[in-house]
């Protein structure tokens, strides 16, 4: 994720660098107007260079204004995406909870569940916790006996699931009644 964010400031920072040339280069080209114009005799009319420069200086100008414009939408939708992925982390992590808590597992085996859930292995997992292996897959024996699910894939589809079709205020851990989407409990029985 922080090579996309490191690309889209690199971005940002770039439309910024070009707006600033921009504007330096209307400024420059305004003072060429301006002394195009001073320079005239009195009554001299206003040639095709002088209005071609004009047009061409406005037509800049408007450009620059329009790139403003759509980097300040850009971010704004930025602000927006990262106020709603900040929504979404807390939804799963109040999920999570849920069903950890209905499940009654104990501090090591939400941490293994929680380890499992962001993809790591059981090794992985093993040296991140400093235990063995096969303590790491006795815990998930009791998480997946206490869930009533049968692997990870199973834990992962749960919450995803019950993230994208429930209200967290309605959240209902498997097992309850009236339970998950589709009706369907743990087990994947309806």
């Amino acid at each position: 994720m922080k090579p996309k964010r490191l690309g889209r400031q690199q971005g940002e920072r770039a439309l910024v660098a070009l707006m600033a040339v921009q504007i330096t280069c209307a400024l420059l080209f305004m003072l060429d107007i301006y002394g195009d114009i001073h320079d005239r005799q009195p009554g001299e009319m206003i040639g095709w260079h002088l209005t071609i420069e004009l047009a061409a200086n406005l037509a800049l100008i408007l450009a620059i204004i329009i790139e403003a414009l759509y980097l300040r939408r850009l971010l704004a939708q930025h602000a927006r995406n990262e106020i709603a992925l900040s929504a979404a982390r807390g939804a799963l992590d109040d999920l999570m909870q849920a069903y950890f808590s209905h499940w009654h597992l104990t501090p090591a085996e939400i941490d293994v569940a929680t380890f499992v859930i962001k993809g790591f292995s059981i090794a992985e997992i093993a040296g991140l916790r400093q235990s063995a292996e096969g303590t790491i897959k006795s815990q998930l024996n009791a998480i997946y006996r206490k869930s009533g699910l049968t692997g990870r894939s199973q834990l992962v589809s749960l919450l995803i699931e019950d993230l994208l079709h429930s209200p967290i205020d309605g959240v209902r851990p498997a097992g309850q009644e009236g339970d998950s989407v589709n009706g369907a409990g743990a087990d994947g029985k309806s």
